[in-house]
């Protein structure tokens, strides 16, 4: 939570005034300087321009997570001497100048050109290196010539993780933050259910404690009732309004809305989830602070509706197709996207023993190529969920989950490792959430076998994650 401090006296309101219309003139005080944050500011670059370190700068203000500043925010600048002018730091005379093209990500971009990912974001003073555009024009320091053959390129042969592939996991309580950071996560995800009159408290608790164990927090919204009739949208956009007031690095935008589990039942539709929920609802977090990453809701992968899409249910490939002739692409940041019915290594892209075996939805690759493509590569991919079902250690599967009854706790780490190696090396996937940590449901819906925790406490999956995320 941000506390706003209040000013004594109207000669200290008065030159808020002047900070916030000039956005350059450092404000003194007792023990430093008051610095106003302008667009384009990281606290790196505030640091650097006044001679002091990010610790210090997040210590005065009582910042627990140096990534979350927003414009206009004022922060106590200890000890630190006013900057001689307001003039930025110009581009490096001999850089080259990179227009990003579809598909690439900063990763790539600082490969291509032999330099680093924050040399790039310092030169050009981005907020959050996650967020380029198609089109937009990037400095590249050092007067970098770019490689003509880049390397990694998408394929199904791992390689190192890269820089700006971010790791996280569900979770409902957050009891296991060692483990999840062994793994090499830096995200946790939470599920906020809305329903009428629901207010932000539970997930401002949720930021809070995510923050507060020094995790980046995804926040999935979604409703509370199970084959709802209807959906008060003006109701849901103002509780998602509320719920950006704490702060969350991220926010996706409903769960599953092409299957009736999720949506009113004769009234799913690509085009009202884009107009009446995901524009409004991106339009509202973006007002609250344009540094949240707003991602698609993700759809249940299925074949069930024979490739075709109709108010009683949609398959997901074609309800994709429909959200980008509405307009979707402008009113996400990331294509959210689940992966949780494979058999199978995530290199495979064939061999799957079940009916419909060549059905995209059966292998990670198909999966990402059809969910990439649908927007002709003009957004990244967020997995909100990937998980391996295994029930080694829980006993049978209940008939509808079937499917996974040979899968082993072994296989299950393997492939979970094996998944977070391709998305990094992909340039296609920004964000893979692990489905999940540490949930004990074993019933009907097994989400026990889906844990990296398993029964007895240990992780498998947490020391094969770690091999390929150092």
């Amino acid at each position: 939570m941000i506390h706003r401090r209040r000013f004594r006296s109207v000669v200290f309101a008065l030159l808020l005034v002047m900070l916030l219309t000039a956005g350059t003139i450092p404000i003194v005080w007792a023990q430093g300087v008051v610095h106003v944050v302008q667009r384009g500011d990281t606290m790196y670059s505030i640091a650097r321009r006044y001679g002091v370190t990010v610790q210090s700068i997040a210590q005065a203000n009582g910042i627990l997570n140096p990534n979350l500043i927003y414009v206009g925010q004022r922060l106590n600048i200890p000890g630190g001497t006013p900057p001689p002018g307001p003039t930025p730091t110009p581009p490096p005379a001999s850089g080259a100048v990179h227009v990003v093209a579809s598909g690439e990500t900063l990763t790539r971009i600082a490969l291509r050109y032999g330099v680093t990912v924050y040399a790039i974001v310092s030169a050009n003073n981005l907020v959050n290196p996650n967020l380029i555009y198609v089109g937009q024009r990037l400095t590249i320091p050092g007067g970098a010539q770019p490689n003509p053959n880049p390397n990694p390129t998408p394929g199904p042969t791992p390689g190192p993780i890269l820089s700006g592939f971010q790791l996280g996991g569900q979770t409902h309580s957050l009891a296991h933050p060692d483990q999840m950071r062994s793994a090499g996560m830096t995200w946790v995800k939470f599920q906020v259910l809305y329903y009428p009159g629901a207010t932000a408290s539970t997930a401002h608790s949720l930021i809070q404690q995510g923050h507060a164990a020094g995790f980046k927090v995804l926040l999935s919204i979604t409703g509370r009732d199970k084959n709802p009739t209807s959906i008060d949208f003006a109701g849901f956009v103002s509780f998602v309004t509320e719920v950006a007031r704490g702060g969350p690095e991220a926010i996706e935008v409903w769960n599953e809305a092409n299957i009736d589990r999720e949506w009113p039942n004769g009234q799913i539709s690509p085009t009202a989830y884009v107009q009446q929920m995901l524009a409004p609802a991106y339009r509202a977090i973006k007002g609250v602070n344009s540094g949240i990453v707003v991602i698609s809701g993700a759809l249940a992968p299925t074949g069930y509706f024979g490739g075709k899409c109709t108010g009683t249910g949609c398959d997901d490939a074609p309800y994709l197709a429909s959200m980008r002739a509405a307009g979707a692409v402008q009113y996400m940041d990331c294509v959210g996207i689940h992966y949780n019915e494979g058999i199978l290594p995530p290199s495979q892209t064939s061999g799957d023993p079940r009916g419909n075996p060549t059905h995209y939805t059966r292998y990670f690759w198909t999966m990402v190529n059809t969910y990439y493509n649908a927007f002709g590569g003009q957004r990244p991919l967020c997995f909100t969920e990937l998980g391996y079902l295994s029930p080694e250690g829980y006993g049978q599967l209940p008939p509808a989950f079937s499917w996974a009854a040979n899968t082993t706790i072994a296989q299950h780490a393997a492939w979970l490792a094996q998944a977070a190696q391709l998305a990094g090396t992909s340039g296609k996937i920004r964000q893979l959430i692990i489905y999940n940590v540490d949930f004990t449901e074993w019933g009907d819906d097994p989400q026990a076998g889906y844990a990296i925790i398993r029964q007895d406490g240990s992780c498998p999956a947490c020391d094969a994650l770690h091999s390929v995320m150092q």
